[in-house]
């Protein structure tokens, strides 16, 4: 069966990306299954999501609009779930992105939110479909 293995998040602050990224895989059901002293994994159904410390630190941002990855989407189950998530994303250092159109910023038949946290990384939390 096709599917992600897993998705390796190189970071440049471990002790903040621990603290907002932690908090938003417990929050879309993932559970931390280990720890080291450059990062962490987090798993949930068969695949896993590993925060790492870069080992290529430019003193530059996270710029999510360049080439590359602009952004992991987590299903989060039912809309009042996405809905708890949002609301609580801020006091986790995660920003809402597209506020006015929440939550159909990705049209009218999909429920997500979009957030950002202070690294510049974006996620989407989606809702089941209905």
């Amino acid at each position: 069966m096709a599917g992600i293995h897993h998705v390796e998040v190189w970071v440049a602050d471990l002790v903040s990306s621990r603290a907002e990224w932690g908090w938003l895989l417990g929050a879309v059901g993932f559970v931390r299954a280990s720890a080291w002293p450059e990062g962490e994994s987090w798993e949930a159904g068969g695949a896993y999501v590993t925060l790492t410390t870069s080992p290529n630190l430019s003193g530059s941002e996270h710029d999510r609009r360049a080439p590359g990855v602009n952004h992991l989407a987590f299903a989060a189950g039912p809309r009042d779930r996405v809905d708890a998530i949002m609301a609580a994303a801020p006091e986790h250092g995660w920003r809402p992105l597209y506020a006015e159109r929440y939550p159909h910023a990705g049209g009218p038949d999909h429920y997500a939110g979009w957030l950002e946290n202070s690294a510049g990384f974006k996620a989407e939390i989606v809702a089941d479909e209905r």
